[in-house]
């Protein structure tokens, strides 16, 4: 078994950040091995993905198209990543912990008869044994393990996103695109997708946002988020909020940020009341500089946070937005 294998999403003929995310960890871990990464997609129209996929980083491109790969679907997705597996033999495979990689990993190492490694925010190669490392939070965040795969092949990780950053894109990247044919049986679908509604947003994505101004139980309720969505819009960023605040229907979970929510990493992350449990850190212990904003001095964000103001938010955020925008508008 030998190669290294992105499984890609495919999203409006173009791949995800996340698969261009781990086509440069694959790109790191074949700095090491010397085998070459290779990208699998699925789908019915992959657009330019197959050329965005070589251009972030792929050596190769296995392509599977079917009607029946036009919608995410788990039984047919499944059957055609098992047969691209079986026939190409990869020796490591990486998979983002999306809401499809969640659902696939899983099935696809049983499919195959193997391990695999949950939640990784880092993956390595053994220099001894050549296999797979993954470091992944366990206990909520507060302590790392380290999950070392056996000789059974292939290793398989699931990567959470913003783990690590994408690859410029490269156009000059020359590279094959291998197209593998799979008879999928209608059969095989049990699920139908009825309707697929989009939820309007305005701005920067909350996962793409360079700047992220997030709000949490503290504020009291839902009205403060309106000054949060001033500050964040002056700085060109997105509105997040923690699991508690979801919670109790203040904003919707598409923004949460957290364990069970988005992993984030922004180079800057403003918090507004938001204690900092382990669990709400590890989705976003990739932002390059916290700023807190809490009453309570011993809160543990104030040990994430490069600056800090113990206040009450109601008189810190108004002078820091007003400064915010004097600075911006000068």
């Amino acid at each position: 078994m030998s190669g290294l294998m992105v499984i890609g999403e495919i999203s409006d003929g173009k791949i995800s950040s996340s698969t261009c995310e781990l086509l440069n960890a694959g790109q790191m871990l074949d700095d090491t091995l010397k085998e070459g990464v290779v990208a699998a997609l699925l789908g019915s129209d992959p657009g330019k993905a197959t050329q965005d996929a070589i251009a972030h980083g792929a050596d190769k491109v296995y392509l599977v198209e079917d009607p029946l790969l036009k919608d995410y679907q788990i039984d047919a997705y499944l059957a055609a990543l098992e047969k691209v597996c079986k026939d190409t033999s990869p020796s490591i495979i990486l998979i983002a912990r999306t809401l499809i990689g969640r659902d696939i990993g899983p099935r696809l190492a049983f499919r195959l008869g193997v391990a695999v490694a949950q939640d990784c925010i880092e993956v390595k190669i053994d220099p001894n044994t050549k296999g797979l490392v993954g470091n992944r939070p366990v206990y909520g965040g507060n302590a790392m393990a380290a999950v070392t795969f056996t000789q059974l092949k292939p290793h398989i990780a699931i990567v959470r996103p913003k783990s690590y950053a994408a690859l410029e894109t490269d156009g000059s990247r020359k590279g094959e695109v291998v197209t593998i044919q799979v008879k999928l049986d209608p059969a095989l679908v049990k699920v139908k997708l009825i309707k697929s509604v989009k939820e309007p947003s305005e701005g920067v994505r909350l996962e793409d946002a360079q700047v992220v101004v997030s709000g949490g139980r503290g504020l009291g309720g839902p009205e403060p988020f309106k000054d949060l969505e001033v500050l964040a819009k002056l700085l060109k960023g997105a509105v997040g909020a923690s699991r508690a605040v979801c919670d109790a229907g203040w904003v919707d979970y598409s923004h949460q940020v957290g364990l069970t929510g988005k992993t984030i990493a922004p180079d800057l992350y403003i918090t507004v009341a938001i204690s900092g449990a382990s669990q709400h850190m590890a989705g976003c212990s990739g932002a390059k500089v916290v700023v807190a904003i809490n009453k309570d001095s011993s809160a543990n964000i104030f040990k994430e946070a490069r600056y800090g103001v113990v206040g009450d938010w109601n008189k810190v955020l108004p002078a820091f937005t007003e400064a915010v925008r004097e600075l911006t508008q000068s």
